[in-house]
């Protein structure tokens, strides 16, 4: 038998999310930050007199598609910790009653 497996099981109540619930938080962040573009585009047409405003809105809306990239790709770093264990109270068994 391995000296280094315990018999005590581990507890899962803090496990990470499922690669299916990350995808689908990922793709709602893109599809989010990727809707701002068009009411960014869209309202620099509107303010197309003001043209400093035009051009912020137009300047705004040119890194959306990078960042949105970016952000849908970060997956969350794993994490390197050690498992929690159920350590089992021996107290209850031993004690006579």
């Amino acid at each position: 038998m391995n000296s280094q497996r315990r018999e005590d099981p581990v507890l899962i109540t803090s496990a990470a999310p499922s690669y299916q619930e990350q995808l689908a938080a990922r793709r709602r962040r893109y599809a989010l930050m990727m809707s701002l573009r068009i009411p960014c585009i869209v309202l620099a047409v509107v303010f197309a007199k003001i043209w400093w405003l035009a051009l912020i809105l137009i300047l705004l809306s040119v890194p959306l598609p990078w960042m949105a990239v970016l952000i849908a790709n970060d997956r969350p770093p794993r994490k390197a910790e050690k498992p929690q264990r159920l350590e089992r109270t021996r107290r209850a068994i031993e004690e006579p009653r």
